[in-house]
């Protein structure tokens, strides 16, 4: 039997790992996007998942038995709060019911670490959930929703609650890149004083991870981590190390946010899934700094 997949959001920083590594694994692979790169081995479709006759009529065409769902408008500085967010609970819900109407069987959405309460430490799928922001009220809406209908719609619906990513086409105002531009283009590095911890994760693997669920029968949340946390400071000195400037990281330079001092998750679900990543901190890295050498001298295009 045809394992076919639609993957939203396919042009995105996790999308753009995840199609590759679905067809590695021998799915027939549909890439939707707003605006759809050519990705080997996917058909490309271009729809705008706020127009509902377009996203209905895709899902006529192309009957996916699964989904992996992974669009929403994640735009630094203004996806916490944004009024964007309300349009994607909606959008997702259309997009869900034209997935049931067209016989599909199962479902792996992006949700959000920002949905738990963040008093909980580690961050267990059991832990209690108390979104602070608009976004993880938005994500954690259309989690209970789906989790509420998917029985009786005959779905396997697993919830992939992301952490904290990094890696290749990153926008450049998030942290790692923040830190790796400026030192590769000589620059002072500011960060603030980075003694939160956070369980970082290379994005290939976040994608590796999906696909290990998707592929998989488990049913409910499922934290996308590695099960560890690290200091923000030691991130950004493990770059400048071995961007090989330390002298130009300025620790401390720029306000430290108010924020939890520890937002680390329990990896356990993920590895009882048999899951395991390929990137180290100081490979995923090394290897988020190559790419950035490429972007930066146009050898491949940043976004």
């Amino acid at each position: 039997m045809t394992r076919r997949v639609l993957v939203t959001g396919a042009s995105g920083f996790i999308g753009r790992q995840a199609v590759p590594a679905l067809v590695a694994n021998g799915w027939e692979v549909h890439a939707a996007a707003r605006r759809p790169i050519e990705l080997p081995g996917a058909a490309a479709h271009a729809v705008d998942l706020m127009d509902a006759e377009a996203v209905a009529a895709l899902l006529v065409a192309v009957r996916p038995s699964h989904l992996l769902h992974l669009a929403w408008d994640v735009t630094p500085g203004r996806y916490w709060s944004g009024r964007e967010n309300l349009d994607w609970v909606a959008a997702s819900l259309r997009l869900y019911r034209a997935f049931v109407a067209a016989g599909g069987e199962r479902v792996v959405a992006a949700g959000t670490c920002a949905e738990y309460d963040w008093t909980s430490d580690p961050l267990e799928e059991t832990a209690p959930l108390r979104p602070a922001t608009l976004y993880g009220k938005a994500k954690a809406a259309v989690s209970e929703l789906l989790a509420a209908s998917a029985p009786a719609d005959g779905i396997g619906l697993a919830w992939a609650r992301l952490f904290f990513l990094y890696g290749p086409h990153e926008h450049r105002s998030r942290l790692v890149p923040s830190v790796i531009v400026p030192l590769l283009q000589g620059e002072p590095a500011l960060i603030g004083e980075g003694l939160a911890q956070r369980d970082f994760m290379h994005v290939a693997d976040v994608a590796a991870a999906l696909v290990t669920v998707l592929e998989s029968e488990h049913v409910g949340p499922v934290n996308i981590a590695r099960g560890g946390i690290v200091p923000i400071r030691e991130v950004a000195r493990a770059i400048a190390e071995q961007i090989g400037r330390p002298e130009l990281l300025r620790i401390g330079a720029r306000p430290t946010p108010i924020e939890p001092g520890r937002l680390g998750a329990s990896g356990a679900v993920l590895a009882g899934l048999g899951f395991r990543p390929r990137f180290s901190h100081k490979a995923g890295i090394a290897d988020t700094i190559g790419w950035w050498r490429r972007a930066l001298t146009g050898a491949i295009r940043e976004r």
